[in-house]
């Protein structure tokens, strides 16, 4: 996977997790005993000038409205399931790795990930995750910081 080659050759330490079949964040928090807080969960948007990758805690939902105003853009949707088919055709629907700029688009990151010390994520495959540090995550993804998520 993308994300575990990059890992490896920026010597960044992360734990390789398999685990049941997850389809959702709250699976994937589920399956590794862990709080949802901690699962870094993708949403990927489209503006008009293209996509970005919205990351928040597993439970907590996107404000398209904030991602727009945070963005400079007049509106954003969510994905379609073609156009995420078409940005991460080494992924599994549904588990692609909360790491934009591996795919060549933007990565916005809810402030309140900061206050976790780890963050667990899907690799691309419905049955493999990684658990890093949240510093980490940070460095490799270079996100845009703000307040993307419902309050």
């Amino acid at each position: 996977m993308k994300l575990e080659k990059v890992l490896d050759d920026q010597e960044i330490p992360y734990k390789k997790l398999w685990h049941r079949p997850t389809y959702t964040s709250q699976d994937l928090a589920a399956a590794e005993h862990v709080s949802g807080y901690e699962v870094a969960k993708p949403v990927v948007v489209r503006g008009a000038r293209g996509f970005a990758m919205c990351v928040v805690a597993a439970p907590d939902q996107v404000d398209l409205n904030k991602v727009a105003r945070l963005l400079g853009e007049e509106s954003v949707r969510l994905a379609t399931e073609d156009e995420m088919k078409s940005l991460f055709p080494d992924c599994e629907l549904g588990a692609e790795p909360p790491v934009g700029n591996l795919f060549g688009i933007r990565t916005i990151m809810d402030h309140r990930l900061r206050y976790d010390e780890r963050l667990f994520m899907q690799i691309g495959s419905h049955t493999e995750a990684v658990r890093m540090r949240r510093d980490d995550w940070e460095q490799i993804t270079q996100p845009i910081v703000g307040a993307i998520a419902r309050t």
